[in-house]
């Protein structure tokens, strides 16, 4: 997926979005997370043909829950975060629960995808 992450940020650096000072794309969580300020996590699963809620939802835990203890370890403890992912509201609070050092209140779900 890391070409696709750098066709992603070079379409926002071609857009020229005056509020984006800053883009840096990691692949590793050590590297992606140090002193993040703001994280927004798109990378969860779809759901496959024949696949159940509660297997998509087993698969997306364990993804959400690595950001949320890579967050807890290396992000800035204001950090901002938004969870793109479906379902959205449960992979944020599954993120959060795992990153206890950030405010609960700094989480937030796009819940609005469907």
């Amino acid at each position: 997926m890391k070409g696709v992450l750098e066709g992603v940020m070079m379409e926002i650096r071609d857009c020229a979005f005056p509020l984006v000072a800053e883009l840096k794309g990691a692949v590793d969580y050590k590297e992606g997370f140090t002193g993040c300020e703001v994280a927004i996590l798109v990378g969860a699963k779809p759901r496959g043909p024949g696949m159940e809620r509660k297997d998509l939802l087993g698969q997306n835990a364990l993804i959400f829950k690595g950001q949320g203890q890579a967050l807890n370890q290396y992000a800035d403890k204001n950090c901002k975060v938004v969870v793109v992912g479906n379902p959205a509201n449960t992979n944020a609070l599954i993120a959060s629960h795992f990153a206890p050092s950030i405010p609960k209140e700094n989480f937030t779900a796009l819940t609005r995808l469907d």
